[in-house]
């Protein structure tokens, strides 16, 4: 399988896949392809994995593409500006994600629930309890809302990170939260109670545009109905 990333800001992953090769992805993933790619919908892992798929609010069923009789196009576009990312999956380069950052993936990757050992990190990291596990072998693509920024953390080194900023890292990482200290930085810092705390070793990608923090700069020009 070859791919090309286009569309700057606004990415799209567009696939040239051989002769019965094969593409995964979420339900509605796909953005466009040629006549040859038969789609076929599949649980990928039985009721165990589409519950754990509920719960990270993919869709429960997931779409196999396989080009047939020849080489095949299919293309996969990222919902919001920003970008995609492509990873190489095998092992001991498996990742954790935010839900719904995964866009699609070649035959041979797997995608779980990954739920976070510690319950602060959880409920306070605005990463959320429950992630997304990448695993297996294979090339996975991953949607990044604004630009990504690589971090390669050593064992023990740490980086604070604003809440809904860590978009993955690698499975060796781990994650917590630390209560930002004083009484007026709290109250007038703006920057919240808690920022998340992202240890090595490993890879960490942070996002400077993520979906809240967009949503919350636009919401005072959105004009209400009715008004």
């Amino acid at each position: 399988m070859k791919y090309e990333i286009q569309g700057g800001s606004f990415p799209v992953v567009v696939c040239t896949l051989e002769a019965n090769e094969k593409m995964i992805t979420e339900g509605g993933g796909m953005s466009w392809m040629s006549p040859n790619m038969k789609m076929e919908t599949s649980s990928n892992g039985g009721i165990g994995k589409m519950l754990g798929r509920m719960v990270t609010k993919e869709s429960l069923f997931q779409n196999n593409y396989t080009a047939q009789g020849g080489q095949g196009m299919i293309a996969f576009a990222s919902s919001l500006p920003g970008e995609i990312l492509a990873l190489e999956i095998g092992p001991g380069k498996d990742y954790v994600c935010q839900k719904s950052a995964f866009l699609a993936s070649t035959e041979g990757v797997t995608l779980s629930t990954f739920f976070q050992k510690k319950l602060g990190a959880g409920f306070f990291g605005g990463e959320g309890f429950i992630m997304q596990k990448i695993a297996g072998n294979g090339l996975a693509f991953v949607e990044v809302d604004g630009a990504a920024i690589r971090y390669n953390l050593q064992p023990g080194q740490q980086l604070i990170v604003d809440t809904g900023h860590v978009v993955l890292m690698s499975s060796t990482c781990s994650m917590d939260v630390q209560t930002v200290k004083g009484v007026k930085n709290v109250l007038f810092g703006g920057e919240g109670l808690f920022n998340t705390v992202v240890s090595g070793p490993g890879e960490v990608v942070i996002q400077t545009m993520p979906i809240p923090k967009l949503a919350g700069a636009i919401q005072p020009y959105i004009i209400t109905q009715g008004k």
